[in-house]
C-alpha cells in the first residue's frame, strides 16, 4: 500500500506562469498538515493579479494532488514561512522525544 505524503509548495507568478521556489515536507501526517494550513495568512479567493501562492499538496500513488490554495502578500508569506518552520520543528522534536 502506497501512503500519501503531504507538503506545502510556495510559488510566484511570472510572465511564463507559476514558478515554485519553496517546498516544506510534512511526511505522512495529514492532520498536522491540514491544521497548519488553516492557520496560514492569506486569501482563498484567487485573482489573476495575485503574485504569491501557497498550496497544500498530497502525493497519491506518485501523483501530486492540490488539496488547498492561498494567495498572500510578501508580509503574509514571511509570517507563513515562520509558522510552517515552527510546526515542522515542533513535529520533528515530538518524534525525537518518543
Amino acid at each position: 500500500m502506497i501512503r500519501s505524503v503531504f507538503y506545502i509548495n510556495i510559488s510566484i507568478q511570472t510572465p511564463e506562469g507559476l514558478r515554485q521556489f519553496g517546498r516544506f515536507e510534512f511526511g505522512r501526517d495529514r492532520q498536522a498538515a491540514r491544521e497548519l494550513f488553516k492557520r496560514l495568512k492569506g486569501s482563498s479567493s484567487i485573482d489573476q493579479k495575485d503574485m504569491l501562492y501557497i498550496e497544500l499538496m498530497e502525493t497519491v500513488n506518485g501523483l501530486p494532488l492540490n488539496l488547498d490554495i492561498l494567495t498572500c502578500d510578501l508580509q503574509q508569506l514571511g509570517t507563513n514561512t515562520m509558522l510552517i518552520t515552527q510546526e515542522i520543528f515542533r513535529l520533528a522534536n515530538l518524534k525525537v522525544g518518543n
